[in-house]
């Protein structure tokens, strides 16, 4: 299932594009950027190889200096609103150029080109990766993609999973050096989706998501061969090493922290452990605040001054062996004074510190008994209330997942959203909060079950979910006005079908993710009635929002399809309470239909181009050809023309 939407017109305006605007877009839309490499990367190279070098294009894709994009290369826009980013038009044409470039093959006489050889950067040594294996229906998409060339490929992933008309299409391919764009889109047009999906749904899938990978040992035996190699080489370091001797005061007792680069008192006092702000045990009873601030200090190393000075020295200077992650918009430097102690403790294998400055939450671990492997972790935390300070995940393990609770929780228990008649586990917690694991659905690969966190305080019962970070998203339902925390059973069945649709927003700063079923439409043909949700992630630095529009047909026993996406529009939320979307659906009788749905403030829908017509009300449903493109839109109540999400 997927949406049918025409691009807007194009004005071939060239864009001006800095360094700074560009690396902007890749970082935001890096995911995609891989995940269009990778689908149009030949298939012949292997997934580990599509996966490296997936990565490696998207990072040589940025501009040496200010530059411009060639007339055509962006598509124009019909109002300022509807407008590409300059940034990602670039950073996708370069992807889609060097891509190409890696598919040709090496001549004699000809220079070969960086693309074609292996990527230097990113490496993996002793592991093969590649994306998590899909269905039938996406295996065979694979098959048939492999059969294109790699021009064909491109146009194939910009109509479906960049939502491109072919007008645009044909630019883009020209822009990226395709020498005959019309034959390159005339091949695309021969390739059908398989199960009755649209292409869009398939591509962004994760059996093409080079981003969420799984992982298996390479040759054995040759690796052993090369064993008595790598253990000279690895005597010579550790001559050479010792020779040449430790740095300034050497690896002391700042562990893996880098050598210290000033001596400013301010500075100084912030990393000194004795200076740490720690709260009493009692002290949230009495507060008239209810957030991270009245946490108390837990756990059984709270007293180990050794440890607080180590990851207080690498949170300010994080040596090069320190693995270090930061959610989107969350300032990795170091701390602003002397940061309040939440944890301290023996959690698995590891000891574990976590600590609140105000705007963050910074995550210090280290394997028990060693400084190596230290990992950093920050996610920012401002404005959180009662319930966004109900939890924090303190420990992952093993594909588990483990939460420190705050004081104010009284129970907390796992429960499977994809199973939602089935009665919660109540969780067992140590004296200091910590829960025992539970599986995380941040890292399990598909879709099976979905485990989240409820808890119970003296106010009511949440749901709490996963999605790869520190601070869990909270889970709500209902319309953007009046978000309820999710308690009844209709709320559970409706997460049941959205719950696996929250794999898109892992790892993308979420705070509070709301479900809503804004309407109800019955199928052409006595199919039954279908539901449409939309679904709302916000995030906790306030943009960088993303919608998703559901469609789940009659009798569907799996979870909705994705319907459309877009990415920082204000449609499904408190500003603007009203989304429209469509998709197509095929009968038991073969037929195709185009179907829309929007909110009750609609007034009539319109669809134009390859299939015309138009419905008074908020609900339309017309026969189409297999393969039509349309574009959607609406007209509000007050005349006001609203397209479609997308």
């Amino acid at each position: 299932m997927s949406t049918q939407e025409l691009a807007p017109a194009p004005d071939g305006s060239p864009a001006p594009v800095d360094v700074e605007q560009a690396e902007a877009a890749l970082v935001e839309h890096y995911p995609r950027l891989v995940r269009i490499a990778y689908l149009v990367l030949p298939p012949s190279l292997g997934r580990n190889r599509r996966v490296l070098t997936a990565h490696a294009l998207a990072q040589r894709s940025l501009p040496r200096r200010r530059t411009s994009l060639a007339a055509g290369a962006i598509p124009g826009a019909r109002r300022a609103e509807d407008a590409v980013d300059p940034g990602y038009a670039y950073v996708r044409g370069e992807v889609l150029r060097q891509a190409l470039v890696a598919g040709l093959p090496l001549r004699r006489r000809a220079l070969p080109r960086r693309a074609q050889f292996p990527p230097l950067l990113p490496q993996v040594w002793g592991l093969r990766l590649f994306p998590r294996a899909g269905g039938a229906d996406e295996l065979a998409l694979d098959q048939r993609l492999s059969a294109l060339s790699g021009p064909g490929r491109a146009a194939y992933v910009l109509r479906g999973l960049e939502r491109q008309g072919d007008p645009e299409v044909l630019r883009v391919l020209a822009a990226a050096g395709v020498e005959d764009p019309e034959a390159a889109l005339a091949e695309a047009d021969g390739v059908e989706a398989p199960g009755g999906f649209g292409g869009a749904v398939l591509l962004e899938s994760a059996e093409f998501d080079p981003c969420s990978l799984q992982a298996r040992p390479t040759d054995l035996m040759r690796r052993r061969q090369h064993g008595k190699a790598a253990l000279a080489a690895a005597a010579a370091v550790v001559v050479c090493g010792t020779l040449l001797g430790p740095p300034g005061d050497g690896w002391g007792r700042n562990g893996a922290a880098a050598p210290s680069y000033a001596r400013n008192p301010a500075a100084e006092a912030a990393l000194d452990p004795d200076a740490l702000k720690r709260v009493d045990a009692a002290g949230w009873r009495l507060s008239s605040r209810t957030d991270f601030s009245v946490w108390p200090a837990r756990g059984d190393l709270t007293g180990d001054t050794a440890l607080l000075r180590r990851a207080l020295a690498v949170w300010a200077r994080p040596g090069p062996t320190v693995r270090t992650s930061a959610t989107p918009g969350t300032p990795p430097g170091p701390p602003m004074g002397s940061p309040q102690l939440l944890f301290a403790g023996r959690v698995d294998a590891a000891h574990v510190v976590l600590f609140f400055d105000g705007l963050r939450v910074v995550r210090y671990a280290e394997p028990a008994g060693s400084t190596k492997g230290a990992a950093l972790d920050f996610a920012r935390t401002d404005g959180a209330d009662a319930v966004g300070s109900a939890a924090l995940v303190v420990s992952r393990a093993a594909g588990n997942v483990r939460y420190v609770t705050a004081p104010w929780v009284r129970e907390a228990a796992v429960r499977d959203l994809l199973l939602p008649d089935k009665e919660p586990r109540v969780l067992t917690r140590d004296a200091y909060g910590v829960t025992e694991p539970i599986p995380s659905p941040a890292t399990a690969p598909g879709c099976t079950r979905w485990s989240v966190l409820q808890v119970r305080d003296e106010t009511g019962t949440r749901l709490l979910s996963d999605l790869g970070e520190l601070a869990p998203a909270r889970l709500t339902s209902g319309p953007p006005g009046r978000p309820a925390d999710v308690t009844g059973a209709a709320e559970r069945e409706e997460w049941a079908r959205v719950a696996c649709q929250l794999a898109v927003v892992r790892s993308h700063g979420v705070r509070t993710v709301n479900s809503w079923a804004y309407a109800s439409q019955r199928l052409p043909e006595g199919a039954g009635r279908a539901q449409w949700l939309c679904a709302r992630a916000e995030t906790w630095r306030g943009t960088g929002s993303r919608v998703l529009a559901l469609f789940r047909a009659p009798g569907a026993t799996g979870p909705a399809a994705s319907a459309a996406r877009s990415d920082g529009s204000p449609a499904c939320g408190p500003r603007e309470p009203r989304v429209l979307a469509g998709a197509v659906w095929q009968a038991k009788s073969g037929q195709w239909y185009v179907l829309a749905a929007g909110t009750e403030d609609f007034a009539s829908l319109a669809l134009t181009g390859g299939v015309e017509e138009r419905a008074e009300g908020r609900l339309l449903a017309v026969k189409a050809a297999p393969g039509s493109r349309a574009e959607l839109t609406g007209t509000l109540r007050d005349g006001t023309r609203v397209r479609a999400l997308r």
